[in-house]
């Protein structure tokens, strides 16, 4: 939910380039989150891709909803990072 800039203020803007964070993170959120859009299993083979944002979009409460070019599935802000970033 925003954790770089507040809620409704997209960490990722749309433009940026992100990583998606590594397999070990993604099966953990897979198995832990339990709010909305979950991962699904497939998305687990897109861990540590490098896409552009294409669209945001916000839960309520203002959590973050990521759309990437070339990777499928809808990602929540916590399963991205810049790729200079390393988990």
């Amino acid at each position: 939910m925003g954790t770089r800039n507040g809620p409704y203020k997209a960490d990722f803007p749309k433009g940026s380039i992100v990583r998606v964070k590594s397999r070990e993170f993604l099966e953990d959120y897979l198995h832990t989150w339990k709010y909305h859009h979950p991962l699904e299993d497939f998305q687990l083979s897109f861990a540590g891709r490098i896409a552009t944002v294409s669209s945001v979009g916000y839960y309520h409460a203002g959590d973050e909803l990521y759309t990437l070019d070339g990777i499928l599935g809808i990602w929540n802000e916590s399963c991205l990072e810049l790729p200079e970033d390393s988990n």
